[in-house]
């Protein structure tokens, strides 16, 4: 029985139920927001006949106490109220709403259960990393109101030109979990902190953090086969909360801070930080996942459904957020808004983006109002917009993602041409030339921004595995080999799996400074993966989601025994910072062969200058890209990128450079290190200025001087 009465300091009226006090709250904004005089609750529900606020002790198994929201609380479709004189630090949180259980109509009501605000900024039960807790009692993920005092020292967005960025893929456990990385909380938002002189020391100026958002790393019922091991959801492919950081990545007990630190760390360096968003789904899954927020709040608002109430699949992994709906718009611009503000968060890549712009038929929308709102989002003007653009029920978006002008796009073309050519398929040069331009034959008058170009990423082999294996080896991930990718474009030099033989390591090594420089020489943004610049083996593993050890975990010991490949890496991001004609926000207009301006131009050539060969049996492309005009700056740049993907020998002819300059040898992937790469201004003078022997299987970059 609840006792009306008016408080002392206020006017308006308020009741009690035990030692609680509460009144009607102000509908915006959604979530727990800390007033003066208590906290603010409110959450959305159309569908719900009614909702409670359940109050629990921090780490209680009982609730303190269960309020029903009042009929006079209750504005449109919003729930809101305010408890008086609760301590933020003191308690943790949930609602439960009741409602009809008529699943063929997309209702999943279920009033045994209390639900975790999609609005949490902190949440417990997952508090350390591994440890059981997440998935059991009456209460398993707590929201907590999170009071924010962090001091930001002026620090802002980096808004580094995208054409400038080079991308570092990185797992934020995975980076520093490893028992050689030397680090005083190993797997944490802090240690990566103390890495950031690696970061720096490699050149690269942007980390994409695959998810940090919170999710369940219990949520696999699989084992390793191998070992008998307990397998866990180490990516975090799994969101349960869009709000909160992952707690079970902090060193501390409170995560939003060790990420802000990271972030205001990183900042400081002149490191942008991305985040790896996963708005496709949710961990609910399908109808026998387990119910933990949307579902029991709304399903039929939150999740794309089918005609007979069950869940549209385009995410692979049970359902599929419903994006395009106004109020779940609301929810993820919201979001995004947060970890702009709140994080400073400079970019986010969308996991599986083009589900997102599917409509409540599941069909693709020619115009999908989420992807339209978040382009033209004034809080998201100077904030990088990546999209994954395809999805896990077979639409491909590469080059035809809704874009605004805004969006750039994972290049999935650009990963499977450069395999291909690199491996020495035929017919391969063609696509080579648009790749190393920026893919003008895909984005058009986007510009080569556009396209984030990578070789690998955490989804299939790393570097060195692609020139390792021939198939995938997934057996230990508990799923009998059938997970994964079949197809690989990849190419193991002569033997499956970790060789012996000298011919066939010196190769490995050959083909994976081959991709590396394509890559950093090419037009548009490059993306690295974590542990590919000391040649990281996953044993040909090409799906490692679930596996929380040494096959995810950068090995920090390595480093010494790769340090040629390290230093190979270092020296192209050097280059590419050092000549702004490789980092072009348009693209380079072609130069034809009688041409006497080299100004901002691009030209292709064969084992002759100006005659490139396009046949499908050509595996030889030469490209010379000019900066400023040399006449009016000798030191603005010509370099000739040489690659050739054939296996024998091959004299290439050089073309003539205006007088006074001659060519040196940045990079030639056919020499044993340290002769394989030059930092700029040390490249090696070519003796014969009118002729270069380019080895087999290699690239060669003449920088002119």
């Amino acid at each position: 029985m609840f006792i009306k009465y008016n408080g002392a300091m206020t006017s308006l009226p308020s009741y009690e139920l035990g030692n609680f006090k509460f009144r009607a709250g102000k509908p915006r904004p959604f979530g727990a927001t800390i007033t003066p005089d208590g906290i603010n609750f409110s959450i959305f529900s159309c569908y719900a006949t009614s909702c409670s606020l359940v109050l629990f002790e921090r780490g209680a198994e009982t609730p303190l106490v269960e309020i029903p929201f009042l009929e006079s609380f209750r504005t449109g479709d919003v729930y809101a109220m305010t408890v008086l004189d609760l301590d933020p630090n003191a308690i943790e949180y949930g609602f439960r709403l009741d409602g009809p259980f008529e699943p063929a109509d997309g209702h999943r009501f279920n009033a045994q259960r209390i639900l975790l605000d999609p609005y949490a900024k902190s949440i417990g039960g997952l508090d350390k990393w591994a440890e059981p807790g997440g998935s059991e009692g009456i209460f398993p993920y707590r929201a907590r109101p999170y009071v924010d005092d962090f001091d930001w020292e002026g620090d802002r967005q980096l808004n580094i030109p995208l054409e400038d960025i080079v991308i570092y893929e990185m797992h934020a456990r995975g980076f520093t979990a490893h028992a050689s990385s030397a680090v005083k909380a190993p797997g944490s938002f802090a240690a990566i902190i103390e890495k950031i002189p690696y970061l720096k020391r490699l050149g690269v100026n942007c980390i994409e953090l695959m998810p940090v958002f919170e999710f369940d790393e219990l949520d696999n019922d699989l084992k390793n086969p191998e070992t008998g091991e307990q397998l866990r959801n180490f990516w975090g492919y799994n969101p349960v909360g869009f709000f909160a950081p992952k707690a079970g990545y902090a060193a501390s007990a409170d995560a939003p801070r060790e990420l802000k630190s990271l972030v205001k760390a990183c900042h400081q360096a002149g490191i942008e930080v991305w985040l790896d968003v996963v708005f496709n789904h949710t961990a609910e899954g399908n109808e026998n996942g387990p119910t933990i927020s949307y579902r029991g709040i709304d399903n039929s608002i939150y999740y794309l459904l089918k005609p007979d109430g069950s869940y549209y699949n385009f995410s692979g992994v049970g359902n599929t957020v419903n994006c395009n709906h106004p109020v779940v718009r609301v929810v993820l611009l919201d979001c995004l808004r947060y970890w702009v503000s709140e994080y400073h968060i400079d970019g986010f890549r969308f996991d599986l983006a083009s589900s997102m712009g599917r409509d409540p038929e599941g069909l693709p929308d020619p115009d999908p109002p989420l992807l339209e709102v978040l382009a033209y989002d004034p809080l998201l003007a100077n904030t990088k917009l990546i999209a994954e653009a395809w999805d896990a029920g077979g639409l491909y978006q590469v080059g035809s993602f809704p874009a605004y002008g805004r969006w750039a796009e994972w290049n999935g073309r650009y990963r499977d041409d450069l395999r291909r050519f690199v491996k020495g398929d035929a017919g391969m040069v063609g696509a080579m030339a648009a790749r190393i331009q920026g893919s003008p034959d895909i984005y058009g008058e986007r510009g080569p921004c556009a396209s984030v170009n990578f070789v690998t990423a955490h989804d299939g082999f790393t570097l060195r595995d692609l020139v390792s294996f021939n198939h995938k080896h997934n057996l230990a991930n508990g799923e009998d080999n059938r997970d994964g990718m079949d197809e690989n474009l990849s190419w193991n030099c002569g033997g499956e799996g970790p060789s012996a033989d000298a011919e066939v390591r010196s190769l490995r090594e050959r083909q994976m400074k081959n991709f590396l420089s394509i890559l950093l020489l090419s037009q548009g943004v490059p993306m690295l993966l974590m542990g590919d610049e000391i040649g990281h083996s996953k044993g040909g593993n090409n799906n490692s989601y679930c596996h929380d050890d040494e096959m995810n975990y950068f090995d920090w010991g390595a480093l010494g025994a790769n340090a040629a490949l390290f230093r190979f890496t270092q020296h192209l991001i050097q280059i590419r910072q050092a000549h702004p004609v490789l980092r072009r926000h348009a693209y380079l207009k072609h130069l034809p062969a009688d041409a006497l301006n080299f100004c901002e131009s691009i030209s292709f050539h064969g084992r002759e200058p100006w005659a490139p060969d396009w046949s499908d049996e050509s595996r030889q492309l030469a490209v010379m890209l000019c900066g400023a005009n040399p006449a009016d700056d000798e030191a603005a740049g010509i370099l000739y990128l040489i690659m050739n993907a054939y296996w024998e020998t091959a004299n290439f002819g050089l073309p003539r450079l205006p007088q006074r300059l001659t060519w040196h040898v940045a990079v030639n992937t056919s020499m044993s290190p340290p002769h394989d790469s030059y930092p700029p201004g040390q490249a090696m003078p070519l003796e014969d200025q009118d002729l270069m022997i380019v080895g087999a299987r290699s690239v060669v970059l003449l920088a002119a001087g």
